[in-house]
């Protein structure tokens, strides 16, 4: 593992407390479901115009008709994801929630490394991840003690 992919994981992680915390209180201001559409819509503009600068343009190696279908249901999910955590972060406390989502994330994780899914590369499972996320998950429960 690469110290910088570390380091920019970890302020992934970060930016998705942030989000979260930023999305929860949106969705107490003018409702869940509009907040959702407003993180989307901005987000898209974003990505559109860093589409257009020039020294991010990326390699095209397929056209998009040639991508598996159930390759662009992140979007949908991503709807999903928001909308949840702006719902949980606000009952739950901005720690807990996303102590259990990384807990998700992890547990499907670890499923999808194992099959290999979605054209990634394959990695097994181990007892020691597999205590890993029992800990995790150990840790979590700690944070939802009152």
């Amino acid at each position: 593992m690469s110290l910088l992919s570390a380091v920019l994981a970890a302020i992934a992680g970060a930016l998705m407390a942030i989000q979260g915390s930023l999305n929860a209180s949106l969705g107490k201001l003018i409702g869940v479901l509009r907040a959702t559409l407003f993180v989307h819509l901005i987000g898209t503009i974003v990505v559109v115009i860093l589409l257009v600068l020039p020294f991010l343009r990326e390699p095209q190696q397929r056209t998009l008709r040639d991508v598996p279908w159930y390759l662009y249901l992140g979007g949908v999910i991503g709807v999903g994801i928001i909308y949840l955590v702006a719902v949980s972060i606000p009952r739950l406390g901005v720690a807990a929630a996303t102590t259990l989502i990384i807990v998700g994330q992890v547990g499907t994780a670890l499923a999808i490394d194992e099959m290999g899914a979605f054209g990634l590369q394959s990695a097994p499972f181990t007892w020691l991840k597999g205590l890993g996320l029992v800990l995790l998950a150990a840790g979590a429960c700690m944070l939802l003690k009152k």
